[in-house]
């Protein structure tokens, strides 16, 4: 009974395992017809269309050449008095305010200066005024925009001011006649044709100037150091040689504040938490911070930059490097929140302050394919500085320019991969202090500390004959410490 079951059981099996062989057989032949047909084609996808265009125009950022930039002339209202007594005998009379319009007392004329008794109330109290002395309308909303006039490069015709965004303003030329916009019309294929007349505002058709808010004299200036510290160096319980292993493990070999006390209590014997350790970083980083970013490197003619990023309070941040590929130094290490064009500037400024008023001719920074870098480019061009910048763009030489500077771009990738792995154990920052110091700690060991095979004999990038004669790393590092607080230095003039 029991072995006649087992064999009907059997021969069950078997007879489904088949039924189940001859339908994934039939699956696979269908599947076949599927793909020889091309009825994949006619499947409706829930997903966008590919079949659109790639390259259409507003997908691409474009830098417009700098606008023809027009300084409203200035006249001294006091000569203009003197010019008009002289020729009718009378001196000029304030205005008299028959019908109550007063003009606030900080109002004054943005062409002569004129005080508020000569301006005139135009429309009531609603911001607009004239000058009796010079004759100049303005409004008190855009009276400092009177100082200057950008004109579109290519119709000449005043830019308008469309848009103010954080930490610039966007100016627009607005003639539908300009040869620029005529040009960019006609670049159009027929599809981008019929997508601009039904999406104007996702192509990028008119001339387009950004005025950053940032004064150059910011940049000039001597700016207190970013980094907030709670412990004073000088009055820390450790002694030297502690900092200096404490600097060694933590920087040097990337261990976290954690690691490094454990590190310090295993084998030195000696007790200190890992918050102490990461109060330590911070005050010297802070303390090494001019040293490091003012110290008069020789630089040669291959400069590259590139934004890498770093974890603060759980979200991605930048730094931007800007790197010296033949000597192996880091020029410039800004911390930025945002991926914008003003830490850019800052940074490329980090660079060009080290040639001082004698920057070559053919000053060359290479970087990616970030618009930010030329639009930092036209901000140093509008105040007299000039330089060219080499987009290096893609994974791949798709062009020659590509192709002869790809190994700058390669050299200051492995720079941004040498400070992850670096960093990364620290699992990232509390606070944008702790961030900024970790930084300028790695450029100090990375420019003064690290010996690089590439250069000759594996030597240190940046020699100090004060560090050569220390016998151990510990050492250097307080050595380093107490070079920076001999260190002086000035920032040229404006």
């Amino acid at each position: 009974m029991h072995t006649s079951l087992l064999h009907h059981l059997v021969k069950t099996i078997n007879t489904k395992m088949k039924i189940i062989r001859e339908q994934v057989q039939l699956i696979h032949f269908l599947l076949k017809i599927i793909f020889r047909s091309n009825l994949l084609d006619q499947i409706q996808s829930k997903s966008p269309s590919l079949e659109q265009p790639t390259d259409l125009n507003f997908q691409k950022f474009r830098v417009d050449e700098l606008p023809i930039i027009e300084e409203t002339e200035k006249l001294d209202f006091r000569i203009l008095l003197a010019e008009y007594k002289a020729k009718h005998g009378k001196d000029l009379k304030p205005v008299q305010r028959r019908n109550g319009k007063r003009v606030p007392s900080h109002i004054y004329c943005p062409k002569c200066d004129a005080p508020h008794a000569f301006l005139y109330d135009n429309n009531g109290g609603k911001g607009q005024y004239s000058c009796k002395v010079c004759e100049t309308n303005f409004n008190i909303k855009n009276r400092f925009a009177k100082e200057l006039t950008f004109r579109c490069p290519y119709c000449q015709h005043t830019l308008s001011h469309i848009k103010t965004r954080k930490g610039f303003k966007i100016y627009k030329c607005v003639q539908e006649d300009c040869p620029y916009y005529v040009r960019r019309l006609n670049e159009l294929s027929d599809d981008a044709r019929v997508l601009f007349e039904q999406k104007p505002h996702e192509f990028k058709m008119h001339y387009i100037y950004r005025e950053f808010d940032l004064p150059f004299t910011d940049l000039t200036c001597n700016l207190p150091s970013p980094i907030e510290t709670v412990v004073d160096l000088s009055k820390i319980y450790s002694s030297p040689q502690v900092l200096g292993l404490i600097l060694t493990y933590h920087v040097n070999y990337g261990l976290s504040a954690e690691k490094t006390a454990a590190l310090m209590y295993d084998v030195h014997q000696v007790k200190i938490s890992g918050q102490t350790i990461r109060n330590y970083a911070r005050s010297v980083g802070a303390h090494m911070q001019p040293f490091t970013t003012y110290y008069p490197y020789q630089l040669s003619d291959q400069l590259c930059g590139d934004e890498t990023y770093i974890r603060v309070l759980g979200s991605w941040n930048y730094i931007y490097f800007f790197f010296d590929a033949k000597n192996k130094i880091i020029l410039s290490h800004r911390y930025s929140p945002n991926r914008d064009t003003q830490t850019a500037i800052k940074a490329i400024y980090d660079v060009i302050r080290h040639y001082g008023k004698d920057i070559p001719e053919n000053l060359n920074l290479v970087v990616d394919g970030n618009p930010i870098y030329l639009l930092a480019q036209q901000y140093f061009q509008r105040h007299g500085i000039d330089f060219d910048v080499t987009q290096v763009i893609g994974l791949t030489n798709e062009d020659p320019v590509s192709k002869e500077y790809r190994p700058l771009k390669q050299i200051v990738e492995r720079l941004n991969r040498t400070f992850k792995a670096n960093y990364k154990p620290l699992g990232g920052f509390g606070s944008e202090s702790g961030a900024i110091a970790q930084v300028v700690l790695f450029s100090t060991f990375f420019n003064f500390l690290r010996p690089h095979s590439a250069l000759e004999k594996g030597r240190i990038p940046v020699q100090l004959e004060e560090l050569n004669q220390c016998q151990d790393m510990p050492s250097k590092w307080i050595k380093l410490i107490q070079l920076a607080s001999e260190f002086k230095y000035e920032l040229p003039a404006s």
